[in-house]
């Protein structure tokens, strides 16, 4: 498939509210479970926003960002966080057991039934998404799945589905791109120009528009701007057989370990009941 016929987000954050319906719908379609949070105030470029960053149980979320000059502010804006769903993604290249893959029209998913848990694709990810299930016995790797169901069966992506305002659309990345770069022609002075994700780690399916500079807005600005696949492909060929097996015994301790300490605290529990 043609990448401007792959299924794509263009999020104009000039039309988000901040209302975080699509962190609560995103919540609901993946059952994912609540989790204590606490509201993060780190300043102007940093962001305000509960909860502080994406999680095994928070796959997207909106961050509040103000843009400070001489202690004055200049403007605000928000931004929505989540997988970039790469079009060469990093993560699935450096995936030793083809757990991480790309689909053929966009989103990069992955199979828990495969997953090691090498988190190789922690460390792979320039936009630093997925995230491990630290807490767990049997861990896997969670992160945005662009709800990949959904558009299977001919639906729009939970967020997108209950976008208020119309800030995040859907549909082919090539028509996204179209209505972006006429935005950003027709009313110059409102927008920042630039879209991100359209060269970025050689263009994601998450594309992005903002009325501020990138910068100020909490995403890595010095994302190179070709696809990372083929330097992790070659990192991961100079990675010893041996160093590879070491690490599946250490996460085999690993999961003994954790075994033994849940067990323990079963019996723990039990002993507490009687």
């Amino acid at each position: 498939m043609n990448n401007n016929d792959q299924m794509a987000f263009l999020y104009d954050s000039t039309k988000c509210m901040g209302c975080r319906g699509c962190q609560v719908a995103c919540k609901q379609w993946h059952e994912l479970p609540a989790e204590k949070t606490r509201f993060f105030a780190g300043g102007a470029d940093s962001g305000y926003q509960n909860p502080i960053h994406l999680s095994e149980h928070t796959y997207t979320m909106i961050t509040f960002h103000e843009v400070v000059e001489d202690g004055k502010l200049m403007d605000w804006a928000f931004w929505k966080t989540q997988c970039q769903h790469c079009l060469e993604p990093a993560c699935a290249s450096v995936c030793l057991v083809g757990a991480m893959h790309k689909t053929e029209n966009g989103p990069v998913v992955w199979d828990s039934h495969k997953c090691i848990g090498c988190r190789y694709c922690m460390l792979a990810c320039p936009f630093n998404i997925p995230k491990f299930e630290w807490k767990k016995v049997i861990s896997d790797i969670r992160k945005c799945d662009f709800c990949a169901d959904r558009i299977a069966e001919g639906l729009l992506p939970a967020c997108a589905k209950t976008c208020a305002t119309g800030a995040i659309l859907f549909g082919k990345r090539g028509e996204l791109i179209e209505i972006a770069k006429e935005r950003l022609s027709k009313d110059p002075e409102k927008y920042y120009q630039h879209i991100y994700g359209l060269e970025e780690a050689g263009g994601t399916c998450v594309l992005n528009i903002s009325n501020v500079p990138l910068k100020h807005l909490g995403y890595p600005d010095n994302v190179p701007m070709e696809p990372l696949e083929k330097n992790t492909q070659i990192d991961m060929a100079a990675i010893s057989p041996a160093v590879i097996g070491l690490g599946a015994i250490l996460g085999v301790t690993a999961f003994v370990i954790n075994r033994r300490i849940e067990l323990a605290k079963t019996k723990e529990k039990g002993g507490q009941n009687e």
